[in-house]
């Protein structure tokens, strides 16, 4: 997979794409990721990538043909238009479901957006989708597109040492992730449950679903309105209602 950042902070983004294990995965090639600086795709002496609104208002906009000009640039690069993703508090916020699809394409190119945002045409004209990584605003969209390329990296095949390393995690089956322990044993007086202990993989396995479904009974209910339930995970949650409701009289 290769992924394209257009930004006008480049070594901002290299600094968290050089390190851990997105770094590791990009020395080794399994992903790659170019970082372009917008500035250099401006046509005027002053480099120049905004202007004030029509219309009036508060700050300033990011043009269209610089955009324009760099993501026309990326695309020469490939035999085929890479999907184009603009990062923005209007788009549909991320999920792990996303990121599944997301992880499945060749080539990814992601623009951050600055000042008031982007010209509304270069939109209309080049972006295949808007996301968001929540309700809420940035300065620049650089995190929101190095939150966008860490997820999805880390789901392409080689990067993390086993599959297994993400298919138990939070979100990834539509729950969040039952509770883990390691060494000591004993912390604080606080021991770590003794199914875990017991090396009986049946056990620890209906363990750790029942817990996983009371984590997200929990803190995420709404993810539970989503989730594909079998007729057991039914019963948990039946009785974790019960017992809530015993609680509450």
């Amino acid at each position: 997979m290769k992924i394209d950042i257009i930004t006008l902070f480049p070594e901002m983004c290299e600094a968290v794409l050089n390190e851990s294990v997105i770094g590791r995965a990009r020395k080794n090639g399994t992903v790659e990721f170019e970082c372009h600086q917008l500035r250099d795709f401006a046509y005027d002496k002053h480099k120049r990538v905004d202007d004030t609104t029509y219309g009036g208002g508060m700050g300033m906009l990011m043009k269209a043909e610089p955009i324009a000009l760099c993501y026309e640039h990326i695309c020469g690069l490939y035999d085929k238009e890479p999907y184009f993703i603009y990062m923005s508090p209007k788009g549909n916020v991320l999920t792990q479901d996303k990121v599944r699809q997301l992880a499945k394409l060749d080539n990814i190119v992601i623009l951050c957006g600055h000042y008031e945002g982007v010209d509304q045409r270069v939109i209309d004209e080049y972006v295949d989708e808007e996301i968001s990584i929540g309700d809420y605003v940035l300065t620049g969209g650089e995190l929101p597109a190095l939150v966008l390329a860490d997820s999805v990296s880390r789901m392409v095949t080689g990067v993390l040492s086993d599959d297994l390393c993400f298919e138990d995690e939070s979100h990834f089956n539509g729950f969040l992730e039952y509770p883990q322990y390691t060494k000591p044993y004993e912390w604080r007086g606080k021991t770590v449950p003794d199914v875990l202990m017991s090396g009986h993989h049946a056990n620890i396995e209906k363990w750790r679903r029942e817990q996983s479904l009371y984590e997200t009974f929990i803190k995420r209910p709404d993810m539970l309105e989503k989730a594909e339930l079998t007729d057991e995970d039914k019963k948990i949650v039946l009785k974790l209602e019960q017992n809530i409701s015993k609680q509450k009289s």
